[in-house]
């Protein structure tokens, strides 16, 4: 195929394994549009998605090197994009200044740190689920999703962020936005992206008159002391990604997890009578149902030929997890079923190298946690609508349901 045979990615990410199987069978790398009809290239399997990864070649700067960045202001449908694109921090520099954020942000994600979260994570937990179970007592449906896996990390990363309470909402209806891929008007495009200036400098405003012993606090202090370090922009651009990758994807993970167990009976079985593993749990969920499907977006830097196509420099490239875990190459011709006896520590849902997720262990923890004590506490839970009806988020980015109706038992 041609790149003016571009296969448009659904904006509301319905069935998100279906569309990877048939942009696969089209070839290791496809011409795609993103929603607004922003053209980009989708690898289709694991080795293709990973050499892309790590390949110097491929740059996530689109001031740099995105061919398309002076065009954008004249493609109104395109401003969904910003909030990815258009923002400062490790999801959009290159060479020298990803390395400098990086470590900028890093040491506040020491595996010190995060093991010093766990006792608050356990009492959040055990709080959590007297709520669900308060609410299912009398046998009626609760949502597992809203009572449990969102306000579990939303909760989490707040405290560890210091969002004052009054401006918590507001966080997690603004990243939920930016997730929303639906609606790429520009009016919309336009909302968000002043919404990230004012709920997050409502942040930096309080913790700047109000510091604590949080990581808004610690960031500010970098870019007050050493200005050179930290810019207004990063900073602000930083704490967009650092709280909405740090909460977002772990209530995905929690409630796919969950998910994929319920609708699997003889594989929960065999988790709870321990000849399962909850880390394998985690990594087979992480593999087949990631929390992040596709993230946009990368560059070319160079000309860059992928199984006998060339991806031109300064073309965007989409790094496609979801159809990575499921690549029968890799994974057999079973790909797409969730088998935590499987052994999938290799996926690469939270990134590989120097683009690792540096929130990782945070969010493993926080699932690790979460997940036993949920099954032991309510050991007839059980999904109180058959898995086909539940709704996929309206997002090709996230991939995660917008409700789990369950049944305590």
């Amino acid at each position: 195929m041609t790149v003016t045979d571009r296969i448009a990615l659904d904006p509301f990410g319905a069935d998100i394994a279906a569309e990877s199987a048939r942009l696969r069978a089209l070839g290791p790398i496809v011409p795609v549009e993103l929603p607004g009809a922003i053209p980009a290239w989708a690898p289709t399997g694991y080795d293709t998605l990973k050499e892309l990864i790590l390949d110097p070649r491929v740059s996530k700067d689109p001031r740099l090197h995105w061919r398309l960045w002076p065009e954008l202001d004249a493609h109104p449908s395109w401003g969904w994009i910003l909030g990815w694109v258009g923002v400062v921090n490790m999801l959009s520099t290159y060479g020298h200044d990803h390395t400098r954020l990086r470590r900028l942000v890093a040491p506040s994600f020491t595996h010190r740190r995060t093991e010093g979260m766990r006792p608050r994570v356990e009492a959040l937990t055990a709080e959590l689920l007297d709520g669900m179970a308060a609410a299912g007592a009398d046998g009626s449906v609760t949502d597992l999703r809203a009572r449990f896996a969102h306000p579990l990390p939303m909760r989490m990363i707040c405290e560890l962020f210091g969002v004052p309470e009054e401006l918590t909402e507001d966080t997690g209806g603004l990243i939920a936005d930016i997730m929303d891929t639906s609606d790429p008007s520009p009016e919309r495009a336009a909302a968000v992206q002043r919404r990230i200036g004012s709920v997050l400098g409502a942040l930096i405003a309080y913790r700047t008159e109000h510091p604590g012993d949080d990581l808004t606090t610690e960031l500010i202090r970098v870019r007050d002391e050493d200005g050179d370090r930290l810019s207004d922009e990063e900073l602000l651009y930083t704490l967009l990604l650092m709280v909405g990758a740090g909460f977002e994807t772990t209530v995905n993970l929690i409630g796919n997890a969950a998910t994929a167990l319920l609708a699997d009976p003889d594989q929960l079985a065999k988790v709870r009578a321990g000849k399962v593993g909850w880390d394998a749990v985690v990594d087979e969920t992480l593999r087949v149902h990631p929390s992040i499907a596709s993230l946009p977006l990368r560059f070319a830097v160079r000309d860059i030929e992928v199984g006998g196509v060339t991806i031109p420099a300064g073309d965007a490239i989409i790094t496609t997890y979801a159809a990575a875990g499921v690549d029968p190459a890799r994974y057999g011709p079973d790909a797409d079923v969730f088998d935590a006896a499987r052994g999938a520590e290799d996926h690469l849902s939270f990134g590989i190298g120097v683009h690792r997720c540096i929130g990782a262990p945070l969010a493993r923890m926080e699932a690790l946690t979460a997940l036993p004590a949920l099954f032991d506490r309510f050991p007839d839970l059980r999904l109180a609508v058959g898995v086909e009806e539940l709704c996929q988020v309206p997002s090709f980015i996230a991939s995660g349901w917008q409700e789990i109706p369950v049944r305590l038992g």
